[in-house]
């Protein structure tokens, strides 16, 4: 089976604060878009975020020994692509709700993950693995 993009929409407080992190400091290239919503190609999948004065409230979780918010969603890029954007996220002075680390340490599914909140506070996910078969290891 061919692995398709998926699409998601999202609320989001304000449209210029959100395009500038989308756009500039994740690298997403945008496309279609209007005063109340904007497309982006992220890592190849359909976002959309739309303005809303109704945000999605975060829960947690706890994996690992850390809160993992509830919602979230992200992309599992290869390692060198997750350690280039941890990199670029650092240097943007993006603050972490789970700072970059490898989690599940020696174990069946071992992945760098970090996590963050777009300005409207949407949780997002980014891990890799060293061999991409771990991605379902139990």
């Amino acid at each position: 089976m061919t692995l398709r993009p998926f699409h998601l929409a999202i609320p989001v407080r304000d449209i210029t604060e959100n395009r500038d992190f989308y756009g500039k400091t994740l690298g997403c290239e945008e496309g279609r878009s209007s005063s109340q919503w904007v497309d982006f190609n992220f890592f190849g999948h359909q976002l959309v975020i739309h303005t809303s004065d109704q945000l999605s409230v975060a829960v947690h979780n706890p994996v690992d020994g850390h809160a993992v918010p509830i919602p979230h969603f992200g992309v599992v890029l290869e390692m060198d692509d997750w350690k280039s954007l941890s990199l670029r996220l650092i240097e943007a002075s993006v603050k972490f709700v789970i700072e970059p680390y490898i989690r599940f340490e020696g174990e069946p599914g071992q992945q760098a993950t970090m996590f963050f909140l777009d300005p409207s506070g949407n949780a997002l996910e980014f891990k890799a693995f060293e061999t991409p078969d771990s991605l379902f290891a139990k």
